[in-house]
């Protein structure tokens, strides 16, 4: 009798620790779309930056929240932690360094290139009820 009782008191602890996390999660989605649709009607650019690196770190909180709780690593070994945070970190870091590299790569052919024209700014005219000429004629 007392094991069972011992089950459903951590059951319970559980579901409200589900539902408590799952509030959080809801409160800080809210938050994030508010910020959202408030930024869309700023103008200044540096404050448009200022919003959307607030919403990073919810995003960030978010994502710890999910991880922690659903995918239950917050009351994992300290080692299997590190085995999934490090190569995490490593993939946000190549990813950002690649594409750090690649802008570099343009920025320099395109200063270097003397024959190379960005295609960036030059505008595409719609082709609107005219036949496509640069199709493939069989």
């Amino acid at each position: 009798m007392e094991s069972t009782t011992a089950h459903a008191e951590h059951h319970d602890s559980g579901k409200k620790l589900i539902y408590k996390v799952t509030i959080i999660l809801t409160i800080l989605t809210l938050i994030e779309l508010a910020f959202g649709f408030w930024m869309i009607s700023i103008h200044n650019q540096l404050a448009r930056h200022f919003i959307k690196g607030i919403i990073v770190i919810l995003m960030i909180a978010k994502a710890y929240y999910i991880v922690a709780f659903f995918m239950h690593l917050k009351h994992e070994f300290n080692n299997f932690v590190w085995t999934i945070l490090v190569p995490l970190t490593l993939f946000i870091w190549f990813i950002i360094s690649f594409l750090a590299d690649g802008d570099s790569v343009k920025n320099l052919r395109n200063k270097y290139d003397r024959y190379f024209e960005s295609q960036s700014h030059i505008k595409i005219e719609k082709n609107e009820g005219k036949p496509n000429d640069t199709a493939p004629k069989h």
